[in-house]
């Protein structure tokens, strides 16, 4: 039945563009949840869904490229780099300013350029600041919509302020208010509750928190992490390096990136080299996503092969050990792929560090060797009873042990020294791990096969 539904919403969307019914369109989308508007988009082609913004009012057409954005980043840019420029400029006057910088930013330089000439003074001015910094710092992720007064004027004044701008603050995520001296620099914190128990002759100086606790402009994602981890704040202001306030670093903006982050993590691990792929994408873009990663691994592969070719007598004269390279490989590389996972975890969130190799090493180590010699047990005792042949059942078994050992320290390891070579671990360490594992494996069962061949045959 959802399925049903989720089909004629999206059924509904093309029939009303097609019949350009603006404001039918507007209301039907308004009652769509930003999942359902997600889907109905990604249903659609290229020339549907730009008819579709094409139709709306921009303040309504900026609602669903944000809930599109929310869903998948890389086709919201991609829709909105699609549109008639003065149509994208006035969409995205009406988006937030921090969502404003990622889209803007996603696009080529000369459409990004040509949208900021069209869009309004105020909102160009700030995007071109946001761009100007990169986008895993505050000065990427902050945004401008914020409520900031001289420390010199009233509460009256402050109330007064609220109904003239009830409108425009409206949009605004308000929490607190800042509050500035000569030069704009933060002074303090005015959090909104206190308005409304404070006289309201009192100046802005005698009601603020002074002091605040703030995140300075150039402040990585991590740090802004710990900051949040640190503080139940909302939100928290964003200063330079004179203590000028520049903006605003929201809670929910900072938990956004990181889950961004950790999604283009996976996607690299499992061979998406160029980030976000959806199936509403061109052929040749998602094809060429994929081919980087794939090619690479052809060439790996033919090197791990080359070490049975080179013991190709050892294999036709005990055919079982076949079975038991592909065992080993296999349950060597998901014990090393856990050590990768621990590692890129703990590079991400800034809990370790890689000059930190040796400490990564001593609590690795002592896992690999357990594991690996549980594991190498189990598959000793299975090739024993399918054989007949304890010394089969020491081959594969002591194969998969010292594998596993192998394994789980290159696999702890990889992450840390390919950060220190400023190569990306999430992109890199999995193939490098593959190769290693299965010419470690292959080599182990072969070469104990040969020591052991008399005892095989």
């Amino acid at each position: 039945m959802a399925e049903q539904d989720d089909e004629r919403s999206w059924k509904r969307i093309e029939n009303l563009v097609e019949g350009e019914k603006s404001e039918t369109l507007t209301g039907f989308m308004k009652t769509l949840s930003p999942a359902d508007i997600a889907l109905a988009f990604s249903r659609m082609d290229r020339e549907s869904q730009l008819r579709a913004l094409s139709i709306v009012p921009p303040k309504d057409a900026a609602d669903v490229i944000e809930d599109l954005e929310e869903a998948f980043f890389a086709d919201a840019a991609l829709i909105v780099g699609a549109l008639p420029a003065k149509r994208a400029a006035a969409i995205l006057d009406c988006v937030r300013s921090d969502r404003q910088a990622d889209l803007l930013s996603a696009m080529p330089p000369a459409t990004t350029e040509e949208i900021l000439r069209l869009m309004k003074p105020d909102e160009a001015r700030d995007a071109r600041l946001l761009i100007s910094y990169p986008e895993d710092t505050a000065g990427g992720m902050m945004v401008t919509e914020y409520l900031v007064y001289d420390e010199g004027i009233t509460v009256r004044q402050v109330i007064e302020d609220f109904r003239r701008n009830a409108n425009v603050y409206a949009d605004y995520d308000v929490q607190y208010g800042f509050i500035t001296g000569p030069g704009r620099r933060l002074t303090g914190v005015l959090r909104m509750r206190d308005i409304l128990f404070k006289d309201q002759s009192a100046r802005l100086a005698d009601v603020m928190h002074r002091n605040p606790n703030v995140i300075h402009v150039g402040d990585k994602l991590e740090k802004m992490s710990e900051f949040f981890d640190r503080h139940g704040y909302f939100g928290a202001p964003v200063v330079d390096a004179d203590g000028r306030l520049v903006g605003v670093v929201q809670r929910s903006s900072v938990r956004r990136a990181e889950e961004q982050r950790e999604s283009r993590a996976f996607l690299r691990l499992s061979g998406i080299i160029g980030g976000e792929e959806l199936r509403s994408m061109g052929l040749w873009n998602r094809s060429s996503r994929r081919l980087a990663w794939l090619t690479l691994n052809i060439f790996l592969n033919m090197m791990a092969a080359s070490v049975i070719a080179a013991n190709e007598k050892i294999i036709s004269q005990v055919a079982a050990l076949a079975v038991f390279t592909a065992i080993v490989s296999d349950m060597s590389g998901c014990a090393g792929s856990q050590a990768v996972a621990v590692s890129i975890r703990e590079l991400t969130l800034g809990l370790i560090r890689p000059k930190e190799l040796f400490r990564v090493l001593a609590k690795e180590i002592p896992i690999g060797v357990m594991n690996g010699l549980l594991l190498g047990i189990i598959l000793g005792i299975v090739a024993y009873f399918w054989k007949g042949n304890i010394w089969l059942g020491v081959v594969a078994g002591g194969a998969l042990a010292a594998n596993s050992i192998v394994s789980v320290v290159m696999g702890g390891s990889l992450p840390l020294i390919l950060k220190a070579l400023k190569l990306d671990p999430a992109l890199v360490s999995t193939p490098i791990l593959t190769t290693i594992t299965d010419m470690c494996g292959f080599f182990f069962v072969l070469q104990f096969a040969a020591l052991l061949l008399s005892r095989l045959v």
